[in-house]
């Protein structure tokens, strides 16, 4: 068997579930039915966010909990203009997130930002315009090389 190339679930630690839960209701996210008391899903374009209370998360996963700062992992949102990199920035910190970076035309040609959530996971928010973005809203990237 090969390991399939997809993610499947992306789940964040966070120090208050139901602020955090709040805060992604807050952009039009809609909580799944398979939320529970402890965690909440959003079930996304392809794949799943989840939020976990952090404490709870590094438990599960055998590790320290007391990490901060940079986690060297960034999620992105790639949009289909400019102008929707412009309105997505601007509802995520009308929402409380941090405006990290704001937009602007990046090295790559493309258009980015970032903004921190409340509990610090960045978010790119992107225009790239040599990538595709299908009717289903998944990303389209060129098949693999070789």
């Amino acid at each position: 068997m090969s390991v399939p190339q997809r993610l499947s679930i992306a789940t964040l630690g966070v120090a208050d579930l139901a602020a955090s839960t709040a805060f992604y209701e807050s952009l039009g996210w809609q909580k799944s039915a398979s939320s529970m008391d402890t965690i909440t899903f959003f079930q996304l374009e392809g794949s799943v966010l989840g939020l976990y209370e952090r404490g709870a998360l590094a438990d599960d996963a055998q590790v320290p909990a007391d990490g901060s700062g940079f986690r060297g992992v960034t999620f992105a949102l790639n949009l289909a203009s400019e102008a929707d990199v412009d309105t997505a920035f601007a509802e995520f910190v009308a929402a409380g997130a941090t405006a990290q970076v704001e937009p602007h035309t990046a090295f790559w040609g493309g258009y980015s930002s970032y903004v921190a959530d409340p509990d610090g996971h960045l978010w790119e928010l992107a225009y790239n315009p040599y990538w595709e973005i299908g009717p289903d809203g998944r990303l389209g990237l060129a098949p693999p090389a070789g």
